[in-house]
């Protein structure tokens, strides 16, 4: 039975959420009935510096993936209407998806997902969780504004790819369709505008983590 029609107490969503936390982080994430926008296209031959470029790439996008697994995640265990936590769930299930098909094709690519990952995973679930405890209405605004910036960092990346790389393409597509789309939900549901040095400071963590898991 899905987890938003049971009635679970605080410490049921808990031990959920460290369950989902290592899915997230070290094995496979629950993802919906939806396929890998990528399973049937065919690999093209990029040089070893185009590929190694693609993967840093993917790999600060699979890094975002986890960030927003946890703060939805967080969101959802701290949310006071029940129909505020259902949408965090499904948004969160959604996420799943675009964690599995970056990782698939990390994995590809030969190379790895970031170092960092449960750092940012822990940074992000607590600042979910603290935007739920402020209220539904910023709840869903820190949603909305979080998954703006989102689809602004996936214009860049595919603007970085090689067209012919359709492939890594299709997925950063279907993700930025998907990223708008929770963004246009979180506002219609009810998301406040954030004071802009929020705004901000959102940007210079999203660019610290896009930096350090570029490398690492």
């Amino acid at each position: 039975m899905p987890m938003e029609q049971r009635n679970y107490t605080t410490v049921d969503r808990i031990l959920i959420g460290l369950d989902q936390a290592l899915d997230t982080l070290l094995g496979k994430p629950h993802v919906t009935e939806r396929p890998n926008p990528a399973a049937a296209l065919t690999e093209v031959e990029l040089s070893p510096e185009q590929k190694l470029r693609v993967a840093r790439l993917l790999r600060v996008d699979h890094t975002g993936e986890v960030c927003a697994q946890a703060l939805y995640q967080g969101q959802a265990l701290t949310a006071r209407l029940p129909a505020v936590r259902e949408s965090m769930q499904r948004a969160a299930r959604e996420e799943s998806d675009h964690l599995d098909w970056c990782h698939t094709r990390l994995a590809e690519l030969h190379n790895r997902r970031s170092l960092l990952n449960p750092i940012w995973y822990a940074g992000s679930f607590a600042i979910g969780a603290a935007a739920g405890l402020a209220g539904d209405k910023w709840s869903l605004g820190f949603i909305a504004e979080t998954e703006r910036q989102v689809c602004a960092h996936i214009d860049g990346h595919l603007r970085q790819i090689p067209m012919a790389d359709r492939k890594s393409r299709a997925i950063l597509e279907q993700m930025r369709k998907d990223e708008q789309q929770h963004a246009d939900v979180a506002v219609k549901g009810g998301g406040a505008p954030l004071p802009g040095p929020v705004k901000m400071a959102m940007r210079l963590t999203a660019k610290l983590m896009t930096k350090s898991t570029y490398w690492l």
